[in-house]
């Protein structure tokens, strides 16, 4: 799926990849967020994913002209996750509008689980 935008001088037309790419990126740098997670329908276990798949635990759609993002993540134990949550919604949102130009209209924070380091 892509995400288009035209103007007088033509057309620009991105993929929902590369919008998942950014978010995933600027997620998982945000203290207290261990990684992107994947959570599999048939066990219904979420997964930590590694840098390679961190797109699969992130869903991008278009709703009016503007973008909403999903993301799964794994937090580490111990930290608060509404300022966590907060952190991630408003540095995503930031990041993915000033990069692609495109609005982003939602960004939903899913806590997939909880790392223990021992």
């Amino acid at each position: 799926m892509a995400i288009k935008t035209e103007n007088e001088h033509g057309a620009i037309v991105m993929s929902t990849n590369v919008i998942a790419r950014i978010a995933g990126t600027v997620a998982s740098g945000c203290y207290g967020v261990v990684g992107m997670a994947y959570r599999n329908t048939s066990d219904n276990i979420a997964s930590l994913l590694g840098w390679d798949n961190i797109t699969k635990g992130i869903y991008v759609a278009t709703e009016d002209d503007k973008i909403s993002i999903d993301l799964h993540i794994i937090v580490e134990y111990g930290v608060n996750i509404k300022v966590i949550s907060d952190s991630i919604m408003k540095n995503v949102r930031y990041s993915v509008e000033s990069m692609t130009g495109f609005k982003v209209g939602k960004v939903t924070v899913n806590v997939e689980g909880i790392r223990v380091n021992q």
